[in-house]
């Protein structure tokens, strides 16, 4: 069962059952051996599977903190610790883009002021995240803000409204964007994500004819399928993209431009614990440290 949970580990982070076997060394065979049998023992299913690609479920994710916990303390075994305190767990959901830019820097000052807690960051797309938090198995949250309205009891503190740019590859001419976007093929951030469903909203409104050849979900492989002259696509500047790569232009939209609004959400304030509130803290000081 060890190998199995280090499989599901495995498959939560990188996405897609091969990429998933590269970085364990198992063919992608194996790896769905492993998971089904995983899914034969609890007796259901705790992956989504969508083409190649595999996004853990509302069970899915719960099993996921309960497998980390159990290779915890498996790795534990015969250790002088046991028996020691417990340290304060603080489970964070993070969006791909968040986790590269600003976690790791609040994380590493969240450790620094809180050595008696330990983090737990959990990916996976924006509307899974949201669903954790309302069921309180994570604290909070950092994600793209969704298109409709919070549950009640959920609240939402903004980090940065990051602009959309047209990204086209450096050697195609012309400065019109909306000629750009009309008459190059179109690589398209994934509908399923609230990102893609922002630019979907957008294409609509202003009434684009499209000539599509790529749908995904992950903004650095989209922009390297620009760079690589594939076409040209929507995408967010993040806080990693304020350098885009050399194959790659930005083109601004103007006054038609739209933002991605990057936050935390999360319940009231009041019912944070101390290291939960500090590690929202340290994220918004990141954040805006970045953008000075």
């Amino acid at each position: 069962m060890i190998k199995e949970l280090k499989t599901l580990i495995a498959v939560a982070r990188e996405g897609t059952f091969a990429a998933a076997g590269n970085k364990i060394g198992l063919t992608q065979a194996a790896v769905s051996a492993q998971i089904q049998r995983l899914e034969a023992e609890l007796g259901f299913e705790i992956f989504d599977r969508k083409g190649r690609s595999a996004h853990l479920n509302r069970m899915g994710h719960q099993i996921l903190l309960q497998a980390q916990e159990l290779l915890r303390l498996y790795d534990n075994l015969g250790s002088t610790t046991v028996g020691l305190p417990a340290s304060v767990l603080v489970n964070i959901g993070a969006i791909a883009s968040v986790q590269r830019s600003y976690l790791p820097d609040a994380l590493a000052k969240f450790h620094q002021q809180c050595p008696q807690c330990r983090t737990r960051v959990i990916p996976g797309l924006s509307m899974e995240l949201v669903n954790l938090v309302d069921a309180g198995e994570i604290d909070m949250a950092a994600i793209i803000r969704p298109p409709f309205s919070l549950q009640s009891d959920l609240r939402w503190t903004t980090l940065a409204l990051e602009p959309y740019r047209l990204i086209v590859p450096r050697d195609v001419p012309g400065e019109d964007w909306s000629k750009l976007l009309s008459s190059q093929p179109f690589i398209r951030y994934d509908r399923s994500s609230f990102g893609g469903r922002q630019v979907d909203r957008f294409l609509r409104q202003m009434h684009f004819t499209l000539r599509e050849v790529c749908e995904l979900d992950e903004l650095e492989a989209i922009i390297k399928l620009v760079e690589n002259g594939v076409g040209v696509a929507l995408v967010p500047q993040t806080a990693t993209d304020q350098e885009w790569p050399a194959g790659v232009r930005a083109l601004d939209l103007g006054q038609h431009t739209f933002h991605r609004d990057i936050g935390l959400v999360h319940r009231s304030r009041q019912s944070f614990t101390e290291p939960v509130r500090i590690l929202a803290q340290l994220i918004s000081e990141q954040v805006r440290a970045g953008s000075e």
